[in-house]
């Protein structure tokens, strides 16, 4: 990025967020949520806190389990059900995927000391907040997979006439 690109874009930031900015110095702030710096090659976003939660909630055994949950009588599965219910899913991934839930507080894990002993897991008060969100990310990628799926044909079509012997 210019100079001159980089001061027009601090004037287009000063009159979205009416911040002055009169330094010539890279500037660290906040744009639209994101931490992020503009130095002289460009914008550079930032690893934020929540990045690591960002992680999770975007694997595909996170976003699973949570819809099963979602559909369960009470939101509440024991472990087993829930290995049946998500397909393909390890136990040793399960495990790991309901305790990072767990440690969050998306999910509440429920232990009875019976012979044998019984797991469940319930869809917090948290977790049952991502249900709305889900559904509207859900309700996108069923409107836009079928231009995805097009996108992805014609970028390996073009790929594959670059690059024939690939």
């Amino acid at each position: 990025m210019d100079r001159d690109s980089i001061l027009s874009f601090r004037k287009h930031k000063t009159a979205l967020f009416g911040v002055s900015v009169t330094s010539r110095e890279p500037m660290a702030s906040i744009l639209e949520g994101w931490p992020h710096e503009v130095t002289e090659r460009g914008i550079r976003l930032r690893a934020c806190m929540p990045h690591d939660l960002l992680t999770r909630l975007g694997d595909k055994w996170t976003i699973l389990v949570l819809s099963l949950l979602s559909v369960a009588p009470s939101h509440r599965l024991r472990f087993s059900q829930i290995k049946y219910g998500v397909e393909g899913i390890s136990q040793r991934m399960l495990t790991l995927t309901l305790r990072h839930l767990e440690r969050d507080g998306l999910v509440t894990r429920h232990y009875f000391a019976e012979v044998p002993p019984r797991v469940e897991y319930e869809l917090s008060e948290r977790g049952s907040s991502l249900q709305e969100p889900m559904k509207a990310f859900a309700g996108w990628m069923r409107e836009a997979w079928p231009t995805i799926e097009r996108s992805r044909a014609d970028f390996d079509r073009e790929l594959a006439r670059r690059m024939p012997d690939a």
